[in-house]
């Protein structure tokens, strides 16, 4: 009897259970939906904080590179870099997005938005190779989508930092026209078709799943699509403008010209570094990875670690710790870490960095005593060799413990050291697309905006006296004048490029 009335119950509560068991079940659904929602609204808005972070790092490139340079173009240099973020967003918006990203398909962290998809390919070896994106200019077709422009705003301030690294090497004897309107090839074409074949879907990316090289070209944050690309620009104008007027005596060796304001250059650097967080960290597009707080302190202990060798080296080397090396040391580690960050040990990047720290104090003197090359701020030494040695250290540091999927390929991402060398081959072919893509691209603009500007390079008379007044209509510092550099009106100077 009592077995009979257990079973009634049961029968009886057997409703309840279920509904109470399928109430439940969309209870957990209902948290599962929100939890993603609420991870995406949190990558969101880490990805745009993180571009803000990397905007204002146009104050700490303005600061470098006017310190470095001379109070009577202390307008004109400041002006540049003002002005490359506006005239090069407006070319990125217009067309240098859509070459970039194009293609880029789903952004899985900020929504998976998967509407921007149209790559322009080849098909080689039964293998299919980007070129560059075909949607998206003008921001067209994506009205009002948060994904994308979200994607935009990042990414455009990335560009930006590529921009504007070549006003420094030719600060103080760069017509302002003409770097308005190689700014714009920059923006529009140079930059955006490179970081396609790297972060768009395109072939360096490819390198991995097609071939298996490793996980293709790998750049976490941009040591080659960023600073490579500017740093090749910085070498290109640096030697096709030619050098300041007295930097060079007759018999070639180098006159030292200081700048104006070296606690200003300083300034500019902590703000850099700052700024370097987003740079990096932001480079995860998500707030929800804890991977970030590896990649900030990586960032943080290769930039110490390049200003400690930096400054070890001059001090032994010359006698004293120069101020100005100091700074392009820390600038240095930094660019180093950039592509590696998410994927080293805290050791690791304190080596990367501290061999970055070195190589910008031996290439400053090889570039402007080997090369001839002068340049200002040291633009080229900071952005394109360690450019190179941060790309390297990637293919020859990463353990393994990130990056699963990377380019479609599985595991995580392991250079030499960790049993892929061909993780290195891959790293090096990217060097050199680099090299071979920005230097011809480059070349042809520079020789294109000269032409409709009438050659890149001020008059002797005005570089004498400096550019501010007669370039931009303005004094940075009207109760001043600086002749202290001065050189003879006569001497001759090589016709710009």
């Amino acid at each position: 009897m009592r077995s009979a009335v257990l079973v009634v119950i049961g029968l009886l509560a057997s409703p309840v259970a279920l509904l109470a068991q399928a109430a439940a079940g969309a209870r957990i659904d209902s948290v599962a939906t929100q939890t993603a929602a609420n991870s995406t609204s949190i990558n969101f808005v880490w990805t745009l904080v993180a571009g803000f972070l990397v905007m204002f790092m146009q104050a700490g490139f303005a600061l470098v590179e006017t310190g470095f340079t001379r109070s009577k173009n202390a307008g004109h240099t400041m002006t540049m870099n003002f002005m490359v973020y506006a005239i090069g967003m407006i070319a990125y918006w217009a067309v240098g997005f859509a070459l970039q990203a194009g293609g880029i398909g789903a952004l899985g962290t900020l929504g998976g938005f998967d509407q921007i998809n149209r790559e322009f390919s080849v098909n080689i070896g039964g293998h299919t190779w980007g070129l560059f994106g075909m949607q998206g200019f003008f921001l067209t077709g994506v009205a009002y989508n948060a994904s994308i422009f979200a994607y935009f705003l990042f990414q455009m301030v990335f560009m930006d930092t590529a921009a504007t690294i070549p006003t420094g090497a030719a600060a103080e004897r760069w017509k302002f026209s003409s770097f308005c309107i190689f700014t714009v090839f920059i923006a529009a074409v140079i930059y955006p078709v490179y970081a396609n074949w790297v972060w768009g879907n395109g072939w360096l990316a490819a390198l991995g799943r097609n071939v298996g090289l490793g996980h293709g070209h790998v750049d976490f944050a941009g040591s080659s699509v960023v600073h490579m690309t500017g740093g090749v620009m910085a070498l290109l104008a640096g030697k096709l403008i030619g050098a300041r007027r007295g930097k060079y005596n007759p018999d070639g060796s180098p006159n030292a010209i200081p700048g104006h304001n070296i606690p200003m250059a300083l300034l500019g650097t902590f703000v850099l570094a700052f700024g370097w967080f987003g740079f990096n960290a932001g480079s995860t597009l998500s707030g929800t990875d804890s991977r970030i707080a590896v990649i900030a302190t990586n960032t943080m202990l290769a930039g110490a670690a390049g200003a400690i060798t930096a400054m070890l080296y001059v001090w032994r080397r010359y006698g004293k710790p120069d101020p100005s090396m100091l700074a392009n040391g820390m600038l240095a580690g930094l660019v180093a870490i950039t592509a590696p960050c998410a994927f080293v040990t805290a050791p690791a990047a304190v080596l990367i960095g501290g061999i970055a720290g070195v190589l910008v104090c031996v290439a400053v003197v090889y570039i402007e005593r080997n090369l001839r090359i002068d340049d200002p701020v040291g633009a080229s030494s900071v952005h394109f060799v360690n450019g190179v040695w941060g790309v390297l250290a990637l293919g020859l540091f990463a353990d393994g413990t990130y990056g699963d999927g990377t380019n479609g390929v599985a595991g995580g991402v392991r250079g030499l050291f960790y049993g892929d060398a061909s993780q290195l081959a891959a790293q090096s072919i990217g060097v050199v697309a680099n090299i071979v893509w920005v230097g011809l691209t480059g070349y042809a603009a520079w020789k294109l905006t000269g032409l409709m500007t009438g050659g890149h390079r001020v008059s002797p008379v005005i570089e004498e006296h400096g550019l501010d007044l007669p370039e931009m209509g303005a004094l940075a510092y009207p109760d001043q004048a600086d002749l202290s550099s001065a050189v003879v009106i006569s001497e001759s100077v090589r016709p710009a490029a």
